[in-house]
């Protein structure tokens, strides 16, 4: 070992036997700030009711989950009004009365719609 690792021991050794009392009443006030603290802590809060609306977006899984639920929804509506062209349009399944249109539509064989008048 080096001299100054000995002396850097040696501080080491008397800063262990050195005893530093806390002055005055600090200890006293440390704790009884402490003390008001914990004890604030520890009271509880009324829950504050949230309401119908509050209670449903908890139940969908909060503000989150609620949004991309909407951005779900609006590309569903999207795509149903203004559905890309390899999709079938869904207006003329409900205007329409005749199914076989609907089935040449899909690319199916209208043969069994014959069979079954």
């Amino acid at each position: 070992m080096s001299d100054q690792d000995t002396e850097l021991d040696l501080l080491f050794a008397e800063a262990r036997q050195a005893h530093v009392d806390l002055p005055g009443d600090l200890a006293v006030r440390i704790l009884t700030d402490a003390e008001a603290i914990r004890l604030a802590a520890t009271k509880t809060a009324k829950p504050k009711s949230q309401g119908f609306l509050g209670n449903l977006v908890a139940g969908l899984g909060g503000w989150q989950a609620l949004s991309g639920l909407a951005a779900a929804s609006v590309v569903g509506a999207w795509v149903g009004f203004a559905a890309p062209s390899f999709l079938p349009d869904p207006a003329n399944y409900i205007m329409t009365q005749d199914a076989s249109y609907m089935v040449a539509n899909l690319g199916l064989e209208a043969a069994f719609l014959e069979e079954a008048e």
